[in-house]
């Protein structure tokens, strides 16, 4: 960061008039008048009329002021002594109030007395009826500033009266930004298309001087957890330019065009400060294309999109202005937001791969303290399917189990129980009756003999009947290596291998439960992809109908237009009736084969919970009479 626009930074902000002082200034004047009124008044004695006249007669009234309906006035020494001791409190001044009547007899009962008469102007002064008549006002209008101060601070997080069109979009600083690259791990080619746009911003003369021009948007796709907030952080870290990141669900609010105002506000800042970034994250929250909302083309939503379409399209190649943006959802784009000339250029983040899932590892463990049995290659190979998100909070599952039972260091185990947590879900009491827990047995048996079976399917890892988040039982496999394409043949053994347990409840109690409604959705689900999607199917053919793949927002019951006719949906139907039931018989023929291991396995698991996959292979090999190897 230039040291100029350092100081300028943190140069301190002129104060800003507090909204509550208006309450506060009225409050002091109002208590303020009151104290004046009350400070006019001494201590003086309440009397009635009559007492009054009285008091006149016998002489212990020596001044009086008349004013309209009050009579103030001073006692003599003797009628002070004698309504001092009637009350309990020394005064030498009264108070008495005329009645509604006028007395004529009481100027010449006060001549006759020689009682001092002294006269006062009527009402109050002047300054007091000012004060009087502008408090009230002067409280109804502190009232009405801090009510909608009050809401504005509440809309806006930080910002008083007419701040709810500013930009809440929040600038990084170099300095307190402690993410950098060297913390992202196993996205190697987007930290080359990164580091490339972050010289761009440092060196842009070495690119122009060849004729290059500086992309005006990049966008980050990926699932969730594949680390693309992370890689913005690191870019604010890194990047020695002003970096303002904003989440794309904060331009929207109730008022209309506050939206479209934010993005106006958020680059006229980032503009002032070029060369600037400007991260804006889950950009599908306003980003989705345009006519697909209820609100039409007036929708808040689409006003937001329409106004960064129109700055991102502004731009001077002068003003070196990047936009980043992050989303899981590409497919529900705006194509104008995807055509060059607003994000040129797109970086996907992937579901890391053994290596990168190793490289991750090694960048959480950094700070925890590990046993010399923990093998983080093993552990990144026994991880498949794991995003960036998931390693990190398998890291830390694994600290807490350590920290639960009082270790010093984490080792091994720690991390196969956080593994069991995040993948098989919390450990919880089983609650399963005898027979219920013999039919789980044999349902998880017939699921492990498919899978220890079929050439193609994944490899047994484990088998336990201790119930885990919403299953009774689990059959665990793990791939050899990462899978991005999958052959017909794999797919079959792997409906089998679903297939396995409804089949071996079949089998010893002849009938089956609904243990297996899962498995049975799974495996429609993925024969009708194979059959509608990837044409594996010789009755069905060489389609590529795109079946699950409907519009986000416009779906079949909204009259969107299905791509076959209602009598292909029948063949495919049947299609897949007639496979699950192939498949079916195949797996209940196959176990009824292997029947003597299916009951020597049920009796182990049931005995013990829990059998990884070296008790599996000794169970299965004593129940052939095989010598273990």
């Amino acid at each position: 960061m230039e040291p100029e626009k350092q100081d300028k930074d943190q140069s301190p902000q002129p104060a800003i008039p507090n909204q509550y002082s208006f309450l506060w200034l009225s409050a002091a004047i109002f208590l303020m008048f009151l104290w004046l009124q009350d400070s006019e008044r001494p201590q003086q004695q309440e009397l009635a009329y009559s007492e009054f006249k009285e008091a006149v007669l016998s002489g212990q009234i020596s001044e009086v002021t008349l004013r309209n309906e009050e009579i103030r006035g001073q006692f003599t020494e003797s009628g002070s002594a004698r309504f001092s001791s009637n009350t309990g409190r020394t005064t030498s001044a009264f108070l008495a109030l005329r009645p509604p009547v006028d007395d004529p007899e009481l100027l010449s009962l006060l001549e006759q007395q020689n009682v001092v008469i002294r006269g006062a102007p009527s009402g109050r002064p002047w300054w007091q009826d000012l004060i009087l008549g502008f408090v009230p006002w002067i409280l109804l209008l502190a009232l009405m500033f801090w009510f909608w101060g009050a809401a504005q601070k509440r809309m806006t997080q930080g910002g008083g009266a007419f701040d709810y069109a500013k930009s809440r979009a929040r600038r990084a600083r170099k300095e307190t930004s402690t993410t950098t690259l060297n913390d992202v791990a196993g996205i190697e080619s987007a930290k080359r298309d990164i580091a490339e746009i972050i010289d761009f911003l440092k060196s842009p003369e070495k690119y122009r001087r060849l004729g290059a021009v500086m992309p005006k948007g990049v966008l980050l796709v990926g699932p969730p957890g594949t680390g693309k907030t992370l890689l913005a952080r690191a870019i604010a870290g890194e990047a020695e330019v002003p970096f303002f990141s904003i989440s794309a669900s904060e331009f929207i609010e109730m008022f209309v065009g506050v939206g479209a105002a934010r993005v106006r506000d958020m680059f006229q800042n980032a503009r002032k400060e070029a060369p600037a970034l400007i991260f804006i994250d889950e950009l599908d929250a306003i980003g989705r294309s345009r006519g697909a909302g209820l609100g039409g083309g007036h929708d808040e939503r689409e006003q937001t999109l329409n106004q960064i379409l129109t700055e991102m399209d502004g731009f001077e190649s002068y003003e070196n202005i990047l936009v980043l943006a992050a989303t899981n959802r590409p497919d529900v784009l705006d194509s104008a937001l995807l055509r060059p000339g607003r994000f040129d250029r797109k970086i996907t983040l992937d579901r890391p791969h053994k290596d990168a899932r190793e490289a991750i590892l090694k960048v959480h463990v950094r700070k925890v303290p590990l046993a010399g049995d923990v093998d983080l290659m093993q552990l990144a190979a026994r991880t498949t399917g794991f995003s960036g998100a998931d390693l990190k909070n398998l890291v830390n599952e694994a600290a807490l189990t350590a920290a639960r039972e009082n270790l010093e260091v984490v080792n091994a185990h720690c991390f196969e129980l956080a593994r069991d947590r995040l993948i098989l879900g919390e450990v919880r009491d089983s609650q399963l009756t005898p027979e219920e827990r013999e039919v789980v047995a044999y349902h998880e048996c017939g699921h492990a003999l498919m899978a220890y079976y079929m050439p193609k399917a994944d490899p047994l890892t484990k088998i336990t009947i201790i119930p885990h988040g919403m299953a009774m039982g689990v059959t665990e496999q793990t791939p050899r290596e990462d899978k991005f394409n999958y052959t017909e043949s794999y797919l079959r053994d792997r409906i089998k291998v679903m297939l396995g347990g409804r089949s071996a409840e079949k089998i010893i109690y002849g009938e089956v439960s609904t243990g297996a409604q899962n498995d049975l959705k799974e495996a429609t689900k993925l024969l009708r992809r194979m059959i509608g999607q990837w044409g594996m199917s010789e009755k069905v053919g060489p389609l590529g109908l795109g079946i699950g793949e409907e519009h986000v927002f416009l779906g079949r019951e909204m009259g969107a237009p299905r791509e076959y006719s209602e009598k292909l949906a029948e063949m495919i139907d049947s299609e897949i009736q007639s496979q699950l039931l192939d498949l079916e018989s195949f797996t209940v023929s196959f176990l009824k084969e292997h029947r003597k291991e299916l009951e020597a396995l049920a009796k182990a698991v049931m005995k013990h919970e829990t059998l990884g996959t070296d008790e599996i292979i000794d169970v299965l090999n004593k129940a052939n009479n095989r010598k273990i190897a």
